[in-house]
């Protein structure tokens, strides 16, 4: 018999991964508005793009949570960013991370039934997704040691 997917684990990851989501969706929000200077008007365009592929896949996220039963809460924190680009991106970056952390933790409770095969890949390219954006962010940034999973 296939491993089971387990209903409450999943929405008990899935809704920290949501609301670290939702906060990186408002930080990226905030940033591509306010960003200044020459680095930031260069990564306002992108950090629009990324918004739009945040939002939706917060939406097939949040339907797949409904589906399976749940009521999502979220409670988002202040957004507060740096106004130098520089630092707002590595605290952007930080943000990212913790939200693909927080994504990847849903995986082992999603099982192995038919059912639980498609949010498992959703979120597999979903977390592919944000380790690009996180490649790009890097790059942006002006970090001289690579991403890894300490830092």
């Amino acid at each position: 018999m296939a491993d089971e997917l387990e209903v409450e684990e999943v929405l008990r990851t899935l809704a920290k991964a949501l609301t670290l989501q939702a906060e990186t969706i408002l930080t990226m929000t905030h940033l591509s508005g306010t960003l200044r200077g020459l680095d930031g008007a260069a990564v306002k365009p992108q950090l629009r793009t990324f918004v739009q592929d945040e939002l939706e896949d917060a939406y097939l996220l949040m339907e797949k949570f409904s589906a399976l039963g749940g009521e999502l809460t979220m409670d988002v924190p202040v957004i507060t960013v740096p106004r130098d680009t520089a630092a707002a991106l590595s605290h952007l970056i930080e943000l990212e991370r913790r939200a693909v952390a927080a994504l990847h933790e849903v995986i082992p409770h999603t099982g192995q039934e038919p059912r639980s095969e498609a949010l498992e890949h959703r979120l597999e390219h979903l977390i592919m997704r944000k380790q690009q954006q996180l490649d790009y962010l890097w790059h942006a940034s002006g970090r001289e040691q690579p991403l890894d999973d300490d830092g």
